[in-house]
């Protein structure tokens, strides 16, 4: 299939072709910027070792995982270097030829190297999206893709230590259950090309992310929106923060306390937007189920089944995006 980066510099383009009409942006509200402030995570306080200061952090955390599902982090020491570095070296790889990159269309989710456009196989017959897209297994990526990786991994395992003592529980304790040492982070970069007619495309539709957490950071061009009480927001993002939202496997961890979010990405006419994205996991054979010490079976009784996290990316990987339909077969019926 053709990448829509070339798709997109044809010199014959001058609207969009049908193939990629996403006819649900018209039964869908139009997005609007938040009537309040999206929540900001300040990382260096979870990391300061003032304890007043970390319990606060942890306080917010918890409620931005229950009340929103996705937050701002900010003084995470991300340089903004590094960043710059990923998305140029990004954007060479996609300036390759398609034969090039042919060399690197993997077909099955935990290939060490995958790229192409739409959403693998699983959107074969159906609208195809308005983006290009390359993953990699982090311990099998180049030395610039690998310390961005190790750098957000170290965000994010911090993080879930954070949300893990907002639960109630240690702060070691998501590590221990779900084995975090081992566990699965993809390194994921998309790109969105300017497009014709942005409002009849979409560069992902509604979905929800496999895994705990996802951390999100983008060229300065904006796009990602999240559903909050129903209502499509933009995520005006700060500078140099790096934007995070909840997975399945945290709202299976925490029985449904903390729901995965819903979220799209949207496209525009005028630049080009890439977005390196590191989805975090639990570690391939984990099955996740809900944390032990936050179910009863009278009170509280688990509401998800229990599934290795192996197989769940790999359904997720076949399932066209749509809703949270991989969670839905989990889900204890009646909950």
């Amino acid at each position: 299939m053709t990448s829509i980066k070339v798709v997109a510099q044809s010199s014959a383009l001058n609207s969009l072709p049908s193939s990629y009409a996403y006819s649900s942006n018209r039964h869908v509200a139009a997005a609007s910027d938040p009537d309040s402030s999206l929540p900001v995570i300040d990382f260096s306080l979870l990391t300061s070792g003032n304890p007043d200061q970390r319990a606060k952090v942890v306080h917010d955390l918890g409620k931005a995982c229950e009340e929103w599902g996705f937050f701002l982090v900010v003084n995470h020491g991300m340089p903004e270097s590094l960043v710059e570095k990923v998305v140029n070296a990004s954007q060479e790889f996609f300036n390759m030829t398609e034969e090039e990159k042919k060399e690197f269309e993997g077909k099955h989710a935990l290939d060490p190297i995958r790229c192409g456009t739409s959403f693998h196989n699983a959107n074969k017959g159906k609208v195809l999206l308005w983006r290009d897209y390359l993953k990699l297994v982090t311990n099998n990526c180049s030395e610039l893709a690998f310390e961005y990786s190790e750098r957000t991994r170290k965000v994010a395992r911090e993080l879930l230590k954070g949300i893990s003592e907002s639960l109630g529980l240690e702060g070691s304790y998501m590590d221990e259950a779900l084995d975090l040492d081992s566990g699965v982070q993809v390194f994921a970069v998309n790109l969105y090309p300017p497009c014709p007619q942005p409002d009849l495309a979409i560069g992902v539709p509604p979905h929800t992310d496999h895994g705990l957490v996802t951390l999100l950071m983008q060229n300065g061009v904006g796009g990602l929106q999240v559903q909050h009480n129903g209502k499509w927001l933009n995520v005006n993002a700060l500078p140099n923060s790096i934007m995070v939202n909840t997975g399945d496997h945290l709202e299976i961890f925490s029985n449904g306390k903390y729901k995965s979010v819903m979220h799209r990405a949207v496209v525009n006419d005028r630049v080009t937007r890439i977005t390196p994205v590191t989805p975090n996991g639990p570690s391939l054979d984990t099955n996740v189920s809900p944390a032990s010490k936050l179910v009863d079976s009278k009170s509280n009784p688990p509401a998800y089944m229990s599934m290795k996290y192996k197989e769940y990316m790999e359904l997720q990987q076949n399932t066209p995006l749509d809703g949270k339909p991989c969670l839905d077969r989990v889900r204890v019926q009646g909950e």
